[in-house]
């Protein structure tokens, strides 16, 4: 199977903005499967954990940023590196890993 990894990289980084800046809800219905896997231990597998999780942390850190650093596809994968920047001036490197199909 051939990937459009310019695309792959544009939807991976639209769902990122879309979940966790403004409404995670959107951002899974217009992207996620039929299965979700969350490899974050504190939230459960699932669309609904994911939608719950990602809107008590936009409610709770309004004020958070972030910066996308860089983005790397192969084949189906894309892993995005953010700069994020939380209240209080808690800072973050993050790496998040997206599969397309």
């Amino acid at each position: 199977m051939v990937h459009d990894l310019k695309a792959n990289v544009k939807n991976a980084i639209a769902f990122y903005r879309t979940a966790y800046e403004r409404d995670p809800a959107k951002a899974v219905e217009l992207c996620v499967g039929d299965d979700y896997i969350q490899h974050n231990p504190i939230v459960a597998n699932g669309k609904q954990p994911f939608i719950e999780y990602f809107t008590q942390m936009a409610r709770d850190y309004a004020d958070k940023s972030i910066t996308f650093v860089r983005a790397v596809a192969e084949e189906d994968m894309v892993a995005l590196h953010t700069h994020q920047v939380w209240p209080g001036n808690d800072q973050y490197l993050i790496m998040d890993f997206f599969r397309f199909d």
